[in-house]
Order: C-alpha cells, then structure tokens, then sequence
C-alpha cells in the first residue's frame, strides 16, 4: 500500500479528489501494482547511473603508445608536440636506444628479442633499413586507404625499402647517403691539390685518390678513415665497390669467390696493409669512433654520413675546424657511376600492439612537412617528402639539401634479402679479418661464401 500512497501523493498537485480516487481504484489491481514497483525502481536506477555514464562517456581513457628510437632533440621535439595535439587522446612514451649506448647490432638484437617473445611493451620501432625483411614477419602491414596517399608523397628511394612481398609494411622517418669529408685548411696548402681539387668535388676515381694519397704519406696525417670493424659500416663500403664493379651484382646469385669480389675487399685490405693510407685503428672503428679519430688526428679524408656534422658539431668546433670540413662525392672505380649506399631509418609497427590504429597516426604526424623540417632542422636528418626538395623557400634557408639530393639520386640500395643481416653478419666478420691481415683476401671470401651457403650464423 506504501507505492500506491506514493503515487497519490505525487499527483496531489492537481487538487483534484476524482484524480485521486480514479488512481487508487486503478492502483488496487495487483498486476498493475507490480508493474508500477519495476517502474519506480527503473526510474531510481537511471536517476543513478545516468549521471556517471554521461561523464564515461564523455571522457575516453588516454591510450599510451611506446616508440622506440634513438631519440634526438628533433625526436623529443615532436613527441612533445604531438603529445599536446592529442591531450587525452594519444600519448607518446618514448623509450631512448641511443647510438652512443647501442651498436646498430646491439638494437636490432634488443628489438629481436622483444618481440620474438610477442610482447606488446613496444607499438612503434625503428629499424635501419636494411633490417626491414628481416622484421616484417613481427609488424603490421599497412592499409594503403589508411595511409591517405602518403606514398605518393615520399622519395621513391626512400618508399623502395618499406616494402615486402609487395606489402608496404613500413614507413620512412629519413634517408642517408654515404659521402666523403676532408680538411680543405690542410688539403689546400698543399702544391698540386687544385689539380685534385676538380675530381674531388666530382667523385675522384679510386686510382687517382690512391695516387694523391701516396704523394701525402709523408705529411704524417692519417689519410684516409673508414670504418673496417666487424660491423654493417664496413659492409657498406665493401657494397659500394661491389655495385661499381658491377650494377646487378646483388640482382643476380650472388657470389662472394668471384673476381669481382675479391677486386673490391683486396682494394680495402690495401689501403691499410699494402699503401698504408689507412691506418690499422680503422678496424676497430664504427661510425662513432672514426669521426673523433678523424678530427683529433688531423685526417685528411673521412668516409661519413650527413650526421657526421650534426653529431660532432660541438667537438669540430671546439677544435675550431667546423668550417673547413667539406662535403664530397666518395670515390668510384675508374670506368664506373659515382655510388653510394642509402642510410636511414624507417618505422614498423608491431602486430602485437593493442593499439594500431593510434600508432599509425603518429607515425602519420612525423611525415608531415612541417615535422619533416624539425627532423632536418633541428637534428639534421635528410627529408623523406618530395616536396621539400622541390620547395624554394626551403632550399633557400637549407642550400645544402640541394646538394644531398644530388648524391641521393646517384644512391644504391644494399640488397633487400630476408636474411641480409645474416650475410651481412658473416660478410663483415671475414672482411674484417683480411682487412686486419690475418687472413688473404682469396680465404676470407670463400669462408664467408661457404658460411652463406650453409646458412650459418656468426656468434658476435
């Protein structure tokens, strides 16, 4: 009797007594009282929850994403403003693989292992490259509808590496291309260098650069530094020999005991033991370490990457040498191309993130123009869009871009085999040896051919 008195009580306003007799009468009915109770306790129910799932809904969980990469202040830049772009959307945790800590072999094995193991603590990595058949079978292949025609935007070269099995299964973040330093403050000094001077700026042939060199191995300045350790690096050089004796040498079955093989690592072995142009310390040398051998030293030429200038800024400057440094074309054979192996970096995401979709806007974001122009102007990475080398204001603030894209367009891609870090790792190894004169050029080839063949793995 209580809910009936409750209902009476709520239409008392009218001051009607036939209303109010009309529903009591109406009310007595058993049925009509037991739909009158589930309708009184929905009604308390929705007075209740309604409120809070309003607010719920309203304001939707932020989703992390983890992005690992050696983080630049470039990087840390773009996460910042990315991050503020999406409050309460998306936010980026980055997780820092920097080059001074890391190898590029130490990375890859680090990224390797998580997700060998499925695990989905990583959304978005980075890999060199080269690494990208390698790491297909652990990303996400990405939906051309997804991308919005950003494909069509990038460097060609820079999109022929984001593919496997005709999936585009990565984007890049920038390129690099191998070039050549040298101390114009010393170098021109020097009687004969105008004559050198020409070739130089072109792409001297190795011939000549060896001629120059033995004409200079009584000034006491290391000659020329590369970098020989067990290590991708020195692949790179060996590689670039290997397309300027023969463009199609990746295309083909490839063979390690040939002729042409044995020209190009015999040409590296001699430019320490034999002409002494280089000097041992370089087979020890990564990247890292040849740079401050190089300036320290007082070298004369120097095999780099565009971040060789961006990376040592501090130091060239502290030896007050910044602006004798001069960009050149490396060397090629005499009959051949100018060529030059790409660099970069390019981003994959897992398919063991929970998170895609997000991942991929992020990774939309970075190639945006004006994201771009932070990668490059902040950090000094090598632009990935078209546009920004057909952009004359840009160019205008950036002359050298210019220049980059001359060497870009006489670049060559290292071959894209599933197992190419496996080759490489092997390669490297045996090349390393000969170049430290422990084993002739002809052994250490046909050990690492064997090796290949076999499908064995190097232990580093």
């Amino acid at each position: 009797m209580s809910i009936i008195n409750l209902i009476i009580i709520l239409f008392e306003n009218f001051n009607s007594n036939n209303v109010s007799t009309n529903i009591k009468k109406y009310l007595s009915n058993y049925y009509v009282q037991q739909i009158v109770f589930v309708s009184i306790i929905i009604i308390f129910f929705l007075l209740l929850i309604l409120p809070n799932f309003f607010t719920k809904s309203s304001t939707t969980e932020e989703i992390t994403i983890t992005y690992a990469d050696n983080l630049s202040d470039a990087h840390k830049i773009l996460i910042y403003k990315f991050n503020e772009e999406n409050k309460g959307k998306i936010k980026i945790e980055p997780i820092d693989l920097p080059f001074d800590k890391f190898s590029t072999n130490e990375r890859k094995e680090l990224l390797a292992r998580s997700l060998r193991s499925k695990s989905d603590k990583i959304d978005i990595f980075a890999v060199d490259l080269i690494w990208v058949a390698r790491f297909a079978k652990w990303c996400e292949p990405l939906n051309l509808k997804e991308l919005e025609g950003i494909e069509n935007k990038l460097l060609k070269y820079s999109l022929e590496s984001c593919y496997y099995k005709d999936k585009i299964v990565a984007l890049p973040l920038y390129i690099d291309i191998g070039l050549m330093y040298y101390r114009k403050d010393i170098l021109e000094k020097i009687p004969n260098f105008k004559e050198f001077e020409v070739e130089l700026i072109n792409s001297i042939t190795w011939e000549r650069f060896i001629e120059l060199g033995k004409s200079l191995r009584d000034k006491g300045n290391p000659f020329y530094i590369y970098q020989a350790e067990n290590f991708e690096g020195l692949v790179c050089s060996l590689s670039e020999l290997l397309i300027n004796l023969d463009p199609d040498f990746y295309n083909s079955e490839i063979n390690f005991t040939s002729n042409k093989a044995k020209y190009a690592l015999q040409l590296l072995v001699d430019l320490v033991q034999k002409n002494k142009l280089s000097p041992n310390k370089v087979t020890e040398f990564k990247e890292n370490n040849s740079w401050e051998y190089f300036i320290k030293n007082d070298g004369l030429f120097l095999r780099g990457w565009p971040g060789f200038e961006r990376d040592r800024k501090e130091m060239l400057k502290k030896y007050n040498i910044e602006k004798s440094i001069v960009k050149i074309p490396l060397p090629h054979l005499k009959g051949s191309k100018p060529t030059s192996v790409y660099g970069g970096w390019n981003l994959m995401i897992s398919k063991f993130s929970k998170h895609k979709k997000e991942a991929l806007e992020f990774i939309k974001f970075l190639l945006r123009e004006e994201s771009q122009k932070v990668l490059y102007n902040e950090a000094g990475y090598l632009p990935v869009l078209e546009s920004l080398y057909n952009n004359k204001f840009f160019l205008e603030e950036n002359p050298d871009l210019k220049y980059y894209e001359k060497l870009l367009n006489n670049g060559v891609h290292r071959p894209f085999l599933n197992d190419y870090t496996r080759i490489s790792d092997i390669l490297s190894y045996y090349s390393n040896k000969a170049i430290r004169g422990e084993i002739d050029v002809s052994s250490a080839l046909e050990a690492a051919d064997k090796y290949i063949k076999t499908e064995s793995f190097i232990i580093k």
